[in-house]
């Protein structure tokens, strides 16, 4: 009885949590939900008439966005009615009196976001004011938390924050209720939060010109509203020919009033873009010599701010994108970041450290502060990635809190060496997540900021990367494959969200492999391992998979999934089956076989076949998103792209075949393990175990399926799922941890293998591309050993600032670090692999006894496992 009693009392109290995921929309009403729509009414939506902009504008998008789901369109109003059924009010702490009388008289709880940045509470509320039955409080800490609660409304009773930017329909609803209880939303992970619009030509600058005459304030408030409804709260605007200031009036005061925190890129300082110094500088853009000009020029900047929520993007690159100067001149650059500062506090009539700021620590900006440049500790610092989405530096543990903090600078998108990448999305983000939690324990926490490039192609990495950034608690190692089903069923409803979530996992691993700018017929091996015909192959089922789901889609969210879904893995696909058809041309070529001419035929089907699946594209939803997919992506000769596409060279034979062909190099038979190690019989114990056996000269190992493991106090082994370019990779957590040294207690795996081979071999160990973020003279470490030879301690990346070694990092998206051992006998042996450093990733052991041959990726993975046999 004392049990059932207490579960009664628990059932009777209003459902209260605090947290950044919660579901409380239903489309039934159990007895006490508050009725959004229901079959006999439709709520009105309150706004104190002195309430911010912001809270207004969200309100009147929640109307829109009901009518959306429900056909029914709820007032907007502005007083309050003497008597209703319900009501939705919606507002701030500090301007709302409604909300404020409701606090007064106890009704309404805001004790966990008050004062605090960006929280809000929706609470469902039984008779808070006179003549009121029931009213669901939207309450927000300040006007972007208003927002943010009213957008999480939108998108849990079924309107996507993609709904204009991806065509993704409105999930239809008769009624729509808010279940009973109180739900709080706490100060997100990172404070500012957002996207770089990287506007290379021809694709976003096409396509705004056509659509709205130019970058102007009509496409920014798309932008504005993308952005609230995924949480974020900053920009770095187009900036490529665009000034955001100057071009369009109405765009700053517009981010202003939308709560859109403004900023500047890496080189643009002092809130002027680029194309300002363009049209208004005088002199050169060089302060040892127009130190004068570019004050006045500065100055107008801060002026222009006014009292718009910004940050200042200090210091000063070369115009263009480009060094400053030869060498580090870290004299002159405080001298500049002083006389900014100086600046600031002369227009502002503040201290400088009251206007927020950031130094984007970028490419060789970043030497300055390698070698001993401080600036002022309220001084945000920017931290950046290559440019490949490995982030280059990161605070050490022990260094003393900064007032500004630390910040990351991301790329989705990138316009330089060794090539670039802007087609369609490439971003695996598996990789993201384990470079951005890799940046958070590590203390970035103030400003995450990411280059999208035209930002159409690449709305999945965005929306992870806001809602990462937003709650940094809500995903991890073991829950990363959820978000692809999540996100999808947001999309596209439930009912195909796994399949959906399949081929976007697959795709997010292949595409990654090699951004398709870099892609050629050289790629994959055609006679090796059966790689080439092996990758096509896997490249044609994820069409055919995602060709069957848009088959049996309603016919409403087909031009959302041919966006989000079907066009990249399409896209890519096709070029996949270029290359592959140009190999084999040059292979039947070589070989004087007609043969041949059948490839260059496809071949060049295959190429125009590309013209009409970025067509297929433009032309969506009437043309909606013309110009988007313009991007030239095939026939790169250097790192910046053609002005035109060209199709790569086929060859023709027209004479009868001189020889026979070797068919064989481009078969691989299937094989057992009789056929390699007939005498191998393992001992009971081996049972459960994974192990692995030489085959042709080479034993190959994917680095999840381990033999054994061994954790210690604080460090465990856990796998990352898809992060490796053929599968997953090991790691140890925390990423924190201490680096260790040898000795018994050290964490390690163990990788059984048997062999038919003695003598000397090669053991390559596949990495994730992390560079030496804490600038250690070792750089990360690892080590390895055979049986009971001395481990060998082996850097990953101590050699990333010789160019031509990270360019093969970067294109390749992989570390390959070679040892040399040997072994006295064949049959079992066993790979201890130990952990020196945190946060270096596995991904593959291959060991060449001598027959390893060469390929992209390795050879594929020469495991027997007896769980499974």
């Amino acid at each position: 009885m004392k049990i059932k009693f207490i579960f009664l009392l628990c059932s009777a109290i209003a459902f209260s949590v605090t947290s950044y995921t919660q579901s409380f929309v239903s489309e039934k009403n159990t007895g006490a939900d508050f009725p959004v729509v229901a079959a006999s009414q439709t709520t009105s939506i309150y706004v104190d008439e002195h309430d911010d902009w912001l809270v207004h504008k969200a309100a009147s998008l929640l109307q829109h966005d009901i009518e959306m789901i429900t056909g029914k369109k709820p007032g907007v109003i502005s007083s309050l009615p003497s008597s209703a059924e319900s009501i939705i009010i919606i507002g701030t702490i500090k301007g709302s009196s409604t909300i404020n009388q409701l606090i007064k008289t106890k009704k309404l709880n805001v004790d966990d976001i008050k004062d605090k940045w960006e929280a809000f509470t929706l609470q469902t509320i039984s008779n808070p004011i006179k003549g009121i039955k029931n009213a669901l409080i939207i309450a927000g800490s300040d006007k972007r938390g208003a927002a943010y609660g009213t957008f999480t409304l939108s998108e849990q009773i079924g309107v996507s924050p993609w709904y204009w930017w991806a065509d993704v329909p409105a999930k239809k609803k008769a009624e729509v209720y808010v279940k009973k209880g109180s739900y709080t939303y706490p100060s997100p992970s990172v404070k500012y939060r957002g996207i770089f619009i990287n506007d290379e030509a021809p694709a976003f600058s096409g396509w705004t010109k056509e659509k709205f005459g130019g970058v102007n304030h009509l496409v920014y408030e798309h932008i504005f509203e993308l952005l609230l409804r995924l949480k974020a709260n900053y920009l770095w605007p187009a900036m490529w020919g665009n000034a955001f200031n100057d071009d369009d009036t109405l765009n700053p005061i517009l981010a202003n009033k939308w709560g859109i925190v403004m900023g500047t890129s890496h080189h643009e300082p002092m809130l002027r873009a680029q194309q300002e110094w363009k049209r208004y500088g005088s002199g050169a853009w060089d302060y040892t010599k127009n130190d004068t000009a570019l004050r006045a020029f500065w100055k107008k900047g801060i002026e222009n701010m006014d009292h718009h929520e910004s940050i200042v993007t200090i210091g000063m690159r070369g115009d263009g994108d480009m060094p400053m100067t030869k060498g580090t001149a870290i004299d002159l650059l405080e001298r500049i970041v002083a006389a900014q500062r100086k600046i600031i506090e002369e227009v502002t009539g503040k201290p400088a450290s009251e206007t927020p700021q950031d130094w984007a620590l970028y490419k060789e900006v970043q030497d300055y502060y390698d070698q001993g440049m401080r600036v002022p500790d309220d001084v945000t610092l920017l931290l950046c990635d290559d440019n490949w989405g490995n982030i280059r530096r990161l605070p050490k543990l022990n260094d003393k809190p900064r007032k500004g903090g630390y910040g990351i600078y991301y790329h989705f998108d990138y316009v330089g060496g060794p090539r670039n990448y802007k087609w369609i999305n490439t971003n695996n983000i598996a990789r993201v997540w384990e470079q951005m939690h890799l940046a958070y324990e590590y203390g970035a926490r103030q400003i995450w900021v990411v280059n999208v490039g035209d930002l159409k192609p690449m709305e999945f990495p965005i929306s992870f990367f806001l809602d990462y950034a937003y709650n940094v608690n809500n995903w991890n190692e073991d829950n990363l494959n959820d978000y692809y089903t999540q996100w999808a069923a947001k999309q596209f409803g439930k009912t195909y969200s796994k399949d959906i979530a399949g081929v976007m996992m697959k795709y997010a691993q292949y595409a990654a492999r090699r951004k398709p700018e870099l892609l050629d017929a050289k790629t994959y091996s055609l006679e090796n391992y059966y790689e080439a015909e092996r990758i096509t192959n896997d490249w044609n089922a994820l069409l055919t998979s995602a060709e069957k789901i848009n088959n049996e889609l309603p016919s409403e969210y087909k031009d959302a999934f041919y966006q989000l879904v079907l066009h990249p893995v399409k896209a890519y696909t096709n070029l996949q089956n270029l290359y592959t058809a140009v190999a084999r041309n040059n292979f039947y070529y070589k070989n004087n076989s007609p043969l041949a001419n059948k490839y260059a035929d496809e071949a060049k089907q295959f190429y125009a076949n590309d013209s009409l699946i970025t067509l297929e594209y433009n032309q969506l939803n009437n043309g909606k998103w013309n110009h988007m997919m313009d991007q030239t992506h095939i026939g790169y000769t250097y790192w910046q792209q053609p002005e035109q596409q060209k199709m790569p060279e086929v060859k023709y034979v027209f004479t009868e075949p001189k020889r026979s062909i070797d068919s064989s190099k481009l078969i691989v038979k299937d094989i057992t393990l009789t056929d390699v190690a007939p005498d191998f019989e393992p001992d009971p114990p081996d049972v459960n175990r994974n192990i692995f056996y030489e085959l042709d000269g080479y034993v190959s190992i994917a680095a999840s399926h381990y033999t054994n493991k061994k954790d210690a106090p604080g460090i465990h082994w856990k796998i990352i799922p898809n992060i490796g370019k053929d599968g997953d990779g090991i790691t140890s957590f925390p990423v924190t941890a201490p680096t260790q040294s040898i000795n018994k207690n050290t964490p390690y795996l163990e990788y059984e293998f048997h062999t038919s081979d003695t003598g000397a071999f090669k053991l390559n160990a596949y990495f994730s591309p992390t560079l030496n973020f804490q600038n250690d003279s070792t750089g990360l470490q690892y080590a390895i050993s055979i049986d009971d030879e001395k481990p060998q301690i082996i850097s990953i990346n101590n050699d990333e600032n010789k160019p031509r070694v990270w360019d093969g990092w970067a294109a390749n998206n992989i570390i390959i670090k070679t040892t040399n051992h040997s072994i006295n006998k064949n049959g079992k042996h066993t790979i201890k692999y130990q952990m020196i450093s945190p946060a270096v990733i596995l991904q593959k052991i291959v060991l060449d006894f001598g027959g390893l041959k060469p390929s992209y990726l390795g050879p594929e993975e020469t495991i027997f496992n007896l769980k499974n046999n």
